[in-house]
């Protein structure tokens, strides 16, 4: 009992240790653990992101092409309505599918950003589709999509904690378009080329 009784410290120290070692290690498990699945989130938000944004920039560029077709503007490549119409109706069920993506894993600023980009674009397409309400000419629409994708990127990259300055382009194309984009020009195909 003795010889117990003297072993006693050690023995503890040895118990307190184990202890020590399992909890530590737990603990360093379950930050490593909880940083994977952080990155893989960011990895699919990211793959989410730029879907997306694929899907809206074709919408975009297929709408201002049939535009440019419809109003005989000479300054871009044109696309006959036949072919550009279903081409949109392909991406829009993209966009659908892309849409879905965004709500289920953006965080709230870049939902807000992304819906306010999409309906942005939306108000494009409908100009090509023939559909368009209000008065708003495609240079203002153009614009105003251009301010909404950056606003969607700025939203997106802050979610993503993506640094390194701005990648805003709206008023870069802004100034490239000189005064027919600025003087609210309502003829579509004076506009020079906005959809960069």
């Amino acid at each position: 009992m003795q010889i117990l009784i003297a072993q006693l410290p050690a023995l503890l120290g040895v118990l307190v240790g184990a202890l020590g070692t399992v909890l530590a290690t737990s603990i360093a498990d379950r930050r490593r653990w909880k940083r994977s699945l952080s990155v893989r989130w960011d990895e699919r938000r990211l793959d989410a992101y730029a879907e997306f944004a694929r899907v809206l920039k074709e919408i975009q560029a297929v709408s201002v092409r049939i535009l440019a077709t419809d109003t005989g503007d000479g300054s871009r490549s044109g696309m006959d309505p036949a072919v550009g119409l279903p081409r949109l109706a392909d991406a829009d069920v993209r966009h659908t599918l892309a849409w879905e993506n965004i709500l289920l894993l953006g965080d709230a600023s870049t939902v807000r950003a992304a819906q306010s980009w999409r309906d942005a674009v939306w108000s494009i397409e409908d100009l090509a589709r023939g559909v368009a309400n209000g008065d708003e000419s495609l240079p203002d629409r153009l614009h105003r999509a251009n301010e909404a994708r950056d606003a969607f990127y700025r939203a997106a990259r802050g979610g993503l904690d993506v640094s390194g300055g701005t990648v805003a382009q709206s008023e870069l194309l802004r100034q490239r378009l000189g005064p027919t984009l600025t003087a609210g020009s309502s003829q579509p195909g004076d506009s020079g080329r906005t959809d960069a």
